[in-house]
């Protein structure tokens, strides 16, 4: 019975794993920015409303959940900081989670036992021509320190990557049903994630 269990198992896994890459990506999705009353803008255009309030966002903080292309279905984490004026990020921070090492062996194998994880940055993770989908929230004062520390006790406890189990997906909702949000399945591909975190809050 446990030889048949383990193969059933095994041929559940491998499902979610064909069924998650079957999809393929979009060209990249606009930047969207929510602020703290509810409104939201795609990249330049913004309502007057927010026009209006520019010069208070300078120097706001903020997080911005982030997907990215990869030679793979890509990856998906986070982006935290301060904005100026013109919503350039300033020394921002990354977080996320990912296989700790380089080589494909142990993201291979992350597809079936769970793997030793890293919960920084990740080649390519700020620069725009793999961004995939973002979306970037402005934060209080309060809102973004309780959010920080939120992030960096999960980052202190996720030493494990697992592809089906707790994957970047799986980090990053985390972090977003910390802050009040929903968030979609894990099983989505990273662009897919993002795009429906941000369309189920706004």
């Amino acid at each position: 019975m446990a030889p048949a269990r383990s193969r059933l198992c095994l041929i559940a896994v491998l499902a979610v794993i064909v069924s998650s890459c079957q999809s393929e990506d979009k060209a990249p999705q606009p930047r969207y920015t929510s602020d703290g009353r509810g409104l939201t803008k795609v990249d330049g255009a913004q309502s007057a409303s927010i026009q209006n309030g520019s010069s208070q966002e300078a120097g706001r903080h903020f997080i911005e959940f982030r997907s990215r292309y990869a030679l793979t279905y890509g990856h998906t984490y986070v982006v935290f900081g301060r904005a100026d004026k013109n919503g350039r990020m300033i020394n921002p921070e990354v977080a996320g989670l990912a296989p700790a090492s380089p080589d494909a062996a142990p993201y291979v194998l992350g597809h079936f036992i769970p793997v030793p994880a890293t919960t920084g940055a990740t080649d390519g993770d700020l620069e725009e021509q793999y961004r995939s989908a973002s979306w970037r929230v402005m934060l209080t004062d309060e809102q973004y320190n309780d959010t920080v520390a939120y992030i960096r006790g999960l980052q202190a406890r996720s030493r494990l990557w697992e592809a089906t189990v707790y994957n970047c997906n799986a980090f990053v909702a985390d972090i977003a049903r910390h802050m009040g949000y929903k968030t979609p399945g894990i099983w989505l591909r990273p662009q897919q994630f993002i795009t429906n975190l941000r369309e189920m809050n706004t």
